[in-house]
């Protein structure tokens, strides 16, 4: 065997320890008794150890230098950049912060639910205060003197600079802003009114999971407090949440989450535990998971499918005619929830996120300030005051599980679905055509093809780039936002 071939055998071996840890954490959010948490953080902290002790093998080290990259194919070199870049992280770690790490974020996963459940931020944030403070302190080892919050970044898209989502985020604020007051001012289109059973919409989301291709011989669909997916290759799962007087929370959550799971299933199965394997980042992962919920899945074509399907299982609900469900579908409402949020102000609030974790990682804000500055910025970017901390600060579940630098991912995502997005409407004439008849099986198809079969072959903005044409660019987002808003509400 050569040297590359003993580092893939070995990296398979950390890749399924991977999957198992992945495993464990979709347990702790699904099926785990609430009495085993302290356990699940021991298990947890145990699997990290393992995890890093392989990550930073002297073995990978000697591995790395022996093998030559230019006698490697285009997925041997992608292969080699992946590991070496893990390996490098990884080293600058010590252990036992990387096992702290897993520890404390485990258990105060616990601590935030509590204290969301009690909208009681003062009983989150000694725990909140502890997860920043090493994720600090593993961000200064990753930066070696470098800026802390960049170096956070390349755990979710690598190659990404906070100054650059600065000046992309710069650009989309003010117009977002101006489209969402014109909106405000503007007549809007009826709310969605009365009951759901909640077993029938688990029925209809399922079928809506399969609509857009969701393979459930290798994968499943549970309930969980906030919607995730989880996994890769042959198994990854998916959950959503159910609202009796509001079924789009449940079917949307769905749809977003089958597009980040459809992403995993798409991967060229060549790739199967290997790096390649796996979304080559979460920016490249959102733009899957928003380009299925909105730009099919909100889009005049589908819903015209989605409300006779609806009819069909709730009876009259209320909403006359396809048309009119179709507004109320894209409905700007004044809300307090991220994951709620319609398509107009949802990066609103991701952009309040991903200021203030930066200013926290900066040291320019410290926890205990962490609701009042968040409640003010809350007040100036909506117009309304939070009303309690499980609709503010609470809300998230992402800075308990120190996933800094998360934030900004998913409007990073929004900028490259739109990108997707006009271009596979100029490679696919006809496609309303086909998503009112409710198949989505071209766009799934161009998506697959042109993002999803890659996995980690490239890096993330050349994947963007290779299926576009061009470089990303938030110009294409915002159009497609300008253009529906002003349309549905007759700007």
């Amino acid at each position: 065997m050569t040297a590359y071939d003993d580092l893939m055998a070995y990296q398979r071996e950390t890749e399924a320890l991977s999957q198992v840890a992945g495993r464990l954490g979709w347990d702790q959010e699904t099926m785990m008794p609430r009495g085993a948490a302290p356990q699940r953080a021991e298990e947890m902290a145990a699997m990290e150890s393992v995890l890093h002790a392989r990550r930073v093998d002297p073995r990978l080290g000697d591995w790395l230098a022996e093998i030559e990259d230019s006698a490697l194919d285009d997925v041997g070199r992608a292969n080699l950049r992946h590991i070496r870049r893990s390996f490098e992280r990884a080293s600058k770690v010590p252990a036992q912060l990387a096992a702290r790490i897993a520890r404390v974020t485990s258990e105060a996963q616990g601590i935030w639910a509590e204290a969301r459940a009690a909208d009681d931020f003062a009983a989150f944030a000694p725990t909140l205060t502890e997860v920043i403070a090493l994720k600090r302190e593993e961000g200064q080892a990753l930066a070696l003197g470098g800026d802390v919050y960049d170096a956070m970044l390349q755990d979710y898209e690598p190659g990404t600079t906070g100054a650059e989502i600065a000046g992309m985020f710069g650009a989309l604020r003010p117009e977002l802003s101006e489209l969402r007051a014109a909106v405000r001012a503007a007549k809007a289109p009826p709310k969605l009114t009365g009951t759901f059973d909640e077993a029938a919409q688990m029925k209809l989301t399922r079928h809506l999971a399969k609509t857009f291709g969701y393979d459930m011989s290798m994968g499943r669909v549970d309930k969980a407090v906030h919607p995730f997916s989880s996994g890769s290759g042959l198994d990854v799962r998916i959950t959503t949440r159910t609202n009796e007087t509001d079924p789009f929370n449940c079917f949307y959550s769905t749809i977003h989450e089958v597009g980040h799971a459809a992403y995993e299933q798409g991967i060229d199965r060549a790739y199967l535990l290997t790096p390649l394997g796996r979304g080559v980042s979460m920016g490249v992962h959102e733009s899957q998971s928003r380009i299925y919920e909105n730009q099919i899945g909100r889009s005049r074509a589908f819903t015209a499918w989605l409300f006779g399907e609806m009819k069909k299982v709730f009876g009259d609900f209320g909403i006359p005619d396809a048309e009119t469900f179709y507004r109320v579908v894209n409905r700007v409402s004044d809300g307090f929830i991220r994951t709620e949020a319609d398509e107009l102000q949802y990066n609103l609030h991701v952009l309040m996120r991903f200021d203030l974790e930066r200013a926290l990682v900066a040291h320019d804000l410290q926890v205990q300030d962490l609701e009042a500055a968040w409640n003010d910025r809350f007040e100036a970017d909506f117009g309304f005051p939070v009303d309690k901390p499980s609709n503010g600060v609470l809300q998230d579940v992402h800075w308990s599980v120190g996933l800094l630098g998360y934030f900004p991912t998913y409007s990073l995502g929004n900028v490259y679905a739109g990108c997707l997005n006009e271009a596979m409407r100029a490679a696919v004439p006809g496609l309303d055509d086909q998503l009112a008849q409710r198949d989505t099986s071209t766009a799934t198809a161009w998506l697959r093809d042109n993002v999803q079969s890659h996995g980690g072959l490239l890096e993330p903005r050349d994947v963007i780039a290779r299926a576009t044409g061009k470089p990303p660019s938030e110009s294409p987002l915002l159009g497609y936002l300008r253009s529906k808003f002003t349309e549905i509400y007759e700007l």
